[in-house]
């Protein structure tokens, strides 16, 4: 029987950025569905999206993504008893700093990004597509790469996804998560630094692993060979564990 896979794009890129780990995924004989971004803090659009992951085997997101896969985990556990596998990549369960959670970025910074992005969508979103490619010697050619396969977005999407980056904290839902969870972090990431797995290591949650690559907060579409074979492993693992 085919495992399924609901895997969610991060902020600002589109689905095309993950195609490559998708067709990668499905190698394996995972059934894989790829959605983007969307509204969690709208009743409705939350429970739509609930109904749809239900379905699914595997709950899996890059960076906001990675926070929407959560809330779906979470929304699943609660309403119908049911823990689904939870994988996240390059996402910080609170992208903004508050008392409780240093390691994100602060809140003057987002605000300002948030204001650049409401004056000027356009050069804004460039220069968040130079973040997510920052920090390696590739920085440049990668650069290139994202701009080629970036979709024009909606920004009604994007405007509703900044409010979820902003507001989103999920770290108590991690913490208290009985399913298994993975989370998986790179060395060189600009936007989440890799001192956010320490802080993971302090959970209680009973079933969370973590791992730490060498890579840009890019590394799902510029290291997607490599991410999903450790997903490979992870998952085959869970697997052996519930014969």
């Amino acid at each position: 029987m085919k495992k399924s896979i609901l895997l969610i794009t991060g902020w600002g890129g589109g689905t095309k950025l993950l195609q490559p780990l998708k067709q990668q995924l499905e190698t394996e004989n995972y059934t894989v569905k790829l959605i983007n971004i969307f509204n969690a803090l709208d009743v409705n659009v939350l429970k739509e999206h609930v109904e749809l992951a239900k379905n699914y085997d595997v709950l899996m997101g890059w960076s906001l993504g990675g926070q929407l896969a959560t809330i779906l985990a979470n929304e699943i556990s609660k309403q119908y008893q049911e823990q689904k596998v939870l994988i996240t990549l390059a996402s910080n369960p609170c992208f903004v700093a508050n008392e409780t959670w240093q390691t994100a970025m602060d809140q003057p910074t987002f605000q300002t990004f948030k204001q650049s992005f409401k004056d000027d969508a356009i050069s804004t979103l460039k220069k968040f597509g130079f973040m997510v490619c920052q920090g390696t010697t590739t920085t440049k050619q990668d650069f290139l790469t994202l701009q080629s396969l970036i979709q024009p977005q909606n920004l009604d999407v994007l405007n509703a996804g900044l409010s979820c980056l902003e507001q989103l904290n999920n770290v108590d839902i991690l913490n208290d998560y009985t399913g298994h969870q993975y989370h998986i972090f790179a060395k060189q990431d600009f936007l989440v630094g890799y001192k956010v797995q320490r802080n993971f290591q302090k959970f209680t949650a009973k079933f969370l692993e973590l791992d730490l690559i060498s890579g840009s907060h890019g590394f799902p579409l510029f290291n997607f060979e490599e991410v999903s074979c450790k997903i490979f492993e992870y998952l085959n693992k869970i697997k052996q564990i519930n014969r």
